[in-house]
């Protein structure tokens, strides 16, 4: 298979940070993209699934409706397993969610993990690392280990929906953050997530204490 015509290839980090449902939609939506999904999960990411979303055992089959043979499951403390190599080439990385503590192991270069391992060979091979935080408000400390990964190259992404497609539920909130991140790895996507403008006046909302 040549490079070209390789699929790609996308690490997925998922922690202990609220936000589950960010993470099995994007696990869900590289897999229906032709993507070979390699995913790695902290213990207390495990956890999150299990509180947030009833999954006690991450499977292939307990998060897809369809399992796919296109998504891998590591073991989070397999540090030689190939993921923690850069001469198994990759596509890039997302760690969705990324709690405070997963972000400081990353930004401070610890490699005691599968998951912070592939965080530091993708930032040294020059590969797309996108860092998604969800906690709300961020230190100091947060912010700096922020900074920090974003002059190493990483892109910091929080999972900040926007409200300007006017979403109808909890879904439409999730798939717009999800949408983002399929972007930031080049990975096409039919989620309704692109701005065009207000198509008529009239369906424009209204914000009185403005117009005062």
């Amino acid at each position: 298979m040549t490079p070209s015509s390789r699929r790609k290839q996308i690490i997925v980090g998922v922690t202990g940070a609220s936000g589950a449902a960010y993470a099995h939609r994007l696990v869900e939506c590289l897999c229906q993209s032709d993507v070979d999904v390699h995913l790695i999960i902290t213990p207390f990411g495990s956890r999150l699934l299990r509180d947030e979303l009833g999954i006690s055992k991450p499977t292939a089959e307990n998060l897809l409706k369809n399992p796919s043979a296109r998504l891998t499951i590591y073991a989070y403390r397999d540090v030689g397993s190939k993921l923690g190599s850069g001469s198994f080439l990759t596509d890039g990385m997302i760690i969705c969610p990324c709690s405070s503590n997963s972000l400081a192991s990353v930004a401070t270069g610890l490699a005691g993990n599968l998951l912070d391992r592939a965080a530091a060979v993708t930032l040294k091979e020059n590969r797309r690392l996108v860092i998604v935080p969800r906690e709300m408000p961020m230190s100091r400390i947060d912010l700096q280990n922020s900074l920090r990964l974003s002059e190493a190259g990483a892109i910091i992404c929080p999972a900040s929906p926007g409200f300007y497609l006017l979403p109808q539920s909890i879904s439409d909130l999730v798939d717009f953050v999800v949408g983002k991140l399929l972007d930031l790895v080049g990975v096409p996507h039919e989620l309704n997530t692109r701005w065009e403008g207000f198509l008529d006046d009239a369906k424009q909302p209204k914000n009185e204490s403005l117009e005062r």
